[in-house]
């Protein structure tokens, strides 16, 4: 990652070091996610071995014996039983979600910590990471061996990276041991085991437990779809009717028709700026195929310094048109916060926007009960529509090799990313972990967390998101592309100079990261793409 980028992410999401408190900053302060202890008794349902108790529908997050979670902690007593578990373990965790480990949630409930430490005597020490620099501090302690921590927080396309340096440990053997079942039809990853091999695997092999769901989610403004004096505006100067755009070129159309910046309201604000911004040029340009637009063939050869990469970054820098006149210097806080102040029209963001802007107790924000969901923009190829979004960020934790205690680290992430523990922990307003397993969209406390419209649209917009680059020299590959997008943003190369010098960096990656190693993990990362096509007109 380059200081450029270390700082810029620095710059919009630290400032004290918490998502809540970024949000805080622009009014929009969560009061609700310290709620009152409640009086309950502490009871298990029957046949429960171990879960949360203190609150009304405590059981659906119970488990019993031979379960994930289960057998995790049973297996955890195993170790201590026979001198073998720490007293304590160290998980280096971005600031902004250990509120969700922390906080009791919902009344009445413990922490997540709390049950851990209950359940297995084990302490669980939790040290924030700076938002934004989760990858250097884990690349600190791997390079100088300083051993600070058992489990690292990473983002999880950097899986590829760290297990190239040996510093992570390859869990295949705990997996195959204590049989974690995330590719369970009803409560596992969306994809089954291709989600599995997506989120958590490199090569073949299991070197992280996915703890996140940064999918990123399409959003609009209700009260501006539904107003009739906007559908009569529009449908006189286009002919058709006001609806939610299918394909990008209706998107631009609407964006445009809705930019109205003298009255402070914007088109559409999907992220520009450098370090987030890639994502948005990813989805226009993987949607110029049937299924995928792909950025490697199965040579190894790079494809966007081609008709499609040119397109997608010509509709990328046209785009602006519609945004703030400083979209190319803004984050998520200034998104979130400009959405909140009902200053745009549409955005793409992370599934979370919801539950922070569409909650009464949110005063800041004026946009309560006037939020919707929508499925991405796509393009019409062989009569079919190639809607698409991307997954980002994305936090994945991996066990130190340097933790003395390899195995009741895994098995503690095994219990904190299984589905009863999991939803739960994601349900929990007060940090950024979102949901992302199956069982996770028709869970009572998510749906009335992330609101039941925004759920139904997360469930089919993961369906339909390709992975941004997942092998080694990721962080490479994403910072060439990413410098020269913005060049192309601000002028300094047209789209097809940014494309060809993508492509001459990227070649240049690819050499010094070893251009066979690099062959396989692509072919890996290609099974994970979605073929989910959908009618014309929908």
């Amino acid at each position: 990652m380059t200081n450029m980028i270390r700082v810029s992410r620095r710059r919009l999401l630290a400032s004290g070091g918490q998502a809540v408190a970024a949000i805080a900053a622009v009014g929009l302060a969560p009061k609700f996610i310290r709620p009152a202890r409640a009086q309950a008794a502490d009871a298990l349902a029957p046949g429960m071995i171990g879960g949360p108790t203190g609150f009304e529908g405590a059981e659906r997050y119970q488990y019993g014996p031979d379960t994930p979670e289960g057998r995790a902690i049973e297996a955890v007593k195993e170790l201590k039983g026979a001198g073998k578990a720490p007293s304590r373990i160290v998980l280096g965790l971005s600031d902004g979600s250990i509120g969700q480990l922390t906080q009791p949630f919902p009344a009445g409930a413990p922490s997540i910590k709390e049950l851990w430490e209950k359940e297995t005597g084990i302490t669980l020490d939790i040290v924030g990471v700076p938002n934004g620099q989760e990858f250097t501090k884990t690349m600190q302690d791997i390079s100088t061996k300083g051993g600070a921590y058992d489990i690292y927080a990473v983002e999880w396309n950097r899986l590829g990276d760290l297990a190239e340096t040996g510093g992570i440990v390859n869990l295949d053997e705990y997996v195959e041991k204590h049989r974690p079942e995330w590719d369970d039809p009803e409560r596992g990853y969306v994809g089954g085991q291709k989600g599995v091999s997506l989120l958590n695997q490199y090569r073949g092999s299991t070197y992280g437990v996915s703890l996140d769901g940064d999918f990123q989610v399409w959003v609009y403004r209700t009260d501006l779809f539904n107003d009739d004096a906007e559908k009569k505006a529009f449908a006189d100067r286009h002919g058709r009717e006001l609806a939610l755009p299918a394909t990008w070129a209706e998107f631009d159309e609407v964006a445009a028709f809705f930019h109205r910046p003298d009255q402070g309201l914007f088109g559409s604000t999907d992220l520009r700026n450098q370090g987030w911004g890639y994502t948005n040029w990813y989805q226009r340009y993987v949607s110029m195929g049937s299924p995928n637009q792909f950025l490697f063939d199965d040579a190894g050869t790079a494809l966007i310094n081609s008709e499609a990469g040119v397109k997608a970054t010509e509709e990328y820098v046209a785009s602006l048109a519609h945004h703030s006149p400083d979209a190319i210097s803004w984050g998520w806080p200034e998104q979130y916060g400009n959405f909140a102040s009902g200053g745009a029209a549409m955005t793409c963001a992370f599934s979370n926007l919801p539950k922070f802007l569409d909650n009464p107790a949110n005063e800041g924000s004026k946009i309560t009960g006037k939020i919707g969901s929508m499925l991405p923009p796509g393009r019409a190829i062989d009569d079919k529509l190639v809607r698409r979004s991307v997954l980002w960020l994305n936090l994945s934790a991996s066990v130190s090799a340097q933790s003395q205690h390899p195995e009741a680290c895994y098995l503690l992430l095994q219990w904190l990313g299984s589905s009863r523990i999991y939803a739960w922990m994601t349900a929990n307003p007060g940090g950024y972990f979102d949901p992302f397993r199956l069982s996770d969209f028709s869970d009572p406390l998510v749906r009335q967390t992330y609101h039941g419209y925004h759920m139904d649209i997360v469930r089919e917009t993961v369906a339909r998101t390709v992975p941004t680059i997942n092998y080694p020299g990721a962080t490479a590959f994403h910072n060439a592309l990413d410098e020269n997008l913005v060049a192309a943003l601000t002028k300094s190369k047209t789209p097809e100079q940014a494309m060809a010098d993508t492509d001459r960096e990227w070649k240049r990656i690819a050499r010094r990261v070893g251009e066979d190693k690099l062959l396989e993990a692509i072919k890996a990362n290609k099974e994970a793409w979605p073929t989910v096509l959908d009618p014309i007109g929908t």
